[in-house]
């Protein structure tokens, strides 16, 4: 019995561990359920939310491509700075905790680090949902316009064909 309560108590720690204020969040471009691809700050421990003036949320998973990440967070009771980046790249973040990451493509299997930069207040909390579309490659587009153009050439003969 006390194993199981040893067992319940680790499970929990691992939990909160893992919405703690640095993290890193597994993606997928298809998520198996709706809380995957979801991320969540809650002051934890010594690291608190925003701590020092900085979370760093990791992202991984991805396989080598293109990608468009559209990230979009919520918070309360905390203040982001325009310093806040997504791989290096500003988003449009609010003082007041809203905002969002659009449209960001990367052709690399490395992971997408979001560093969220600013303070927090006393039951500062925040939330965020982040969606991944794979992006086509330009030969792929290429091979779709080559096909669709070989159709109409089929069609256009076909069609003096049968007016002869």
């Amino acid at each position: 019995m006390k194993l199981k309560h040893i067992f319940a108590a680790l499970l929990a720690a691992a939990s909160f561990n893992a919405m703690a204020a640095d993290q890193s969040v597994h993606i997928y471009v298809t998520p198996p359920t709706s809380l995957d691809n979801h991320f969540s700050g809650l002051v934890v421990g010594n690291d608190g939310l925003l701590s020092n003036g900085l979370d760093v949320i990791t992202f991984t998973g991805l396989a080598a491509g293109y990608y468009q990440i559209d990230v979009s967070i919520s918070g309360q009771n905390l203040t982001f700075s325009p310093q806040s980046n997504f791989n290096g790249v500003p988003g449009d973040l609010t003082s007041a905790g809203k905002g969002r990451y659009a449209f960001f493509s990367a052709g690399s299997s490395s992971s997408f680090v979001l560093n969220l930069m600013g303070s927090a207040a006393k039951g500062a909390t925040y939330s965020g949902d982040v969606t991944v579309t794979a992006v086509p490659e330009a030969d792929t587009y290429a091979m779709m316009v080559g096909g669709l153009g070989l159709l109409g050439f089929m069609a256009r003969r076909r069609k003096a064909k049968n007016a002869a």
